[in-house]
């Protein structure tokens, strides 16, 4: 089968390396789309011999059918749609019994993430992928339209990051508040579209390119800006000069958070999902770029929770990813057009 790996910093190849037989407790899924993060390219960067990412199949979002089970593996059925859950938490440690799997204490530390395909195990970009039986999420059953898997395979991480982030404030979706998205990429236009499924809050979105704010409007957004020195007060001048009741960083640079911090109202929820690497400056003698009472929070991923959640909303027809698809062997233009900001959504690999 065809894989791509991860061979040097910043240097991919498409080999072909053996089909794998799951093991035990596993699956062998038959990939129909993969989608590209911007944190691949963060991922490629260190790929260099000695680092735990050289040689290995990146990717972590990736959907398709059930092509083989392994021994005493049950409840699935050889052939059915799946999607690839993004943490493969142990399930039964205090954080995972919580609900809190995006913290595994097993298979993450402090300050290392849990086990994520395509950051240590094999990734999604390849024909075929071995995964546990217990991270695979079906998209059929029932009375809902099955999802096609390779339009799908972007909710892994494209839909449960903003649906892990918008379920820690869902409190505050309510009438008469405002939240922001800020950044309408492949987070932050999914973000649009699940803030307008499961509240009732005024959306405002914002993006630097011209062509996303127009794409937020037709998504669900009550009004898009085009982000320029003059969004903050816009943003506002909208709120009666008091700010929003939440706001959403999907990018993460030193711009977007600077906007981000000073639109956020008085004991606001601030949430940043964007890896820019922007940062802001908090201090404890009453100087501060947030007001009093607002809650900063960073997150990895998301859960099994919000993965079914997220499903269950694109099976209703309430959120849907916008995808680019290439062929696998085109996986160089999709990796430029991504870096390149002009996709409207995800891109997504077709082995």
């Amino acid at each position: 089968m065809r894989a791509l790996k991860l061979v040097d910093a910043n240097r991919l190849e498409l080999r072909e390396v053996p089909v794998p037989d799951p093991g035990p407790g596993q699956v062998r899924v038959r990939i129909a789309g993969a989608g590209i993060c911007h944190s691949d390219v963060t991922i490629m960067a260190a790929g260099m011999e000695g680092s735990p990412f050289h040689g290995i199949t990146i990717g972590h979002e990736g959907a398709g059918y059930l092509d083989a089970l392994g021994p005493g593996v049950s409840g699935l059925v050889e052939g059915g749609p799946v999607v690839i859950d993004l943490m493969w938490a142990c399930g039964h440690c205090r954080q995972c019994v919580q609900g809190r799997s995006n913290a595994c204490q097993t298979t993450g530390t402090r300050w290392m993430f849990p086990t994520t395909p395509g950051l240590g195990p094999d990734g999604t970009m390849a024909e075929y992928m071995i995964v546990g039986e217990r991270h695979v999420v079906p998209l059929d059953g029932g009375t809902l339209p099955a999802l096609d898997p390779a339009g799908a395979a972007p909710l892994a991480d494209a839909g449960v990051t903003p649906m892990h982030a918008i379920n820690t404030v869902r409190d505050r979706l309510d009438a008469g508040a405002v939240v922001v998205v800020v950044g309408l990429g492949g987070l932050g236009h999914m973000a649009v579209q699940i803030l307008r499924a499961v509240g009732a809050a005024r959306i405002i979105a914002v993006d630097a390119n011209p062509a996303k704010v127009a794409q937020a409007e037709h998504l669900g957004a009550d009004l898009a800006l085009n982000a320029d020195d003059q969004t903050a007060a816009r943003i506002l001048e909208e709120t009666d000069g008091f700010g929003a009741d939440v706001v959403f960083d999907f990018v993460g640079v030193d711009e977007s958070v600077a906007l981000a911090t000073a639109v956020v109202a008085p004991e606001g929820h601030l949430r940043l999902a964007g890896l820019g690497g922007g940062s802001f400056t908090y201090a404890l003698n009453g100087v501060n770029a947030v007001p009093w009472g607002v809650t900063v929070q960073t997150s990895y991923g998301g859960t099994r929770t919000d993965l079914d959640e997220v499903v269950a909303l694109a099976r209703r027809g309430l959120i849907h990813v916008e995808t680019t698809t290439y062929p696998l062997d085109d996986y160089a233009r999709a990796f430029a057009d991504l870096e390149a900001g002009s996709l409207p959504g995800r891109a997504v690999l077709l082995p």
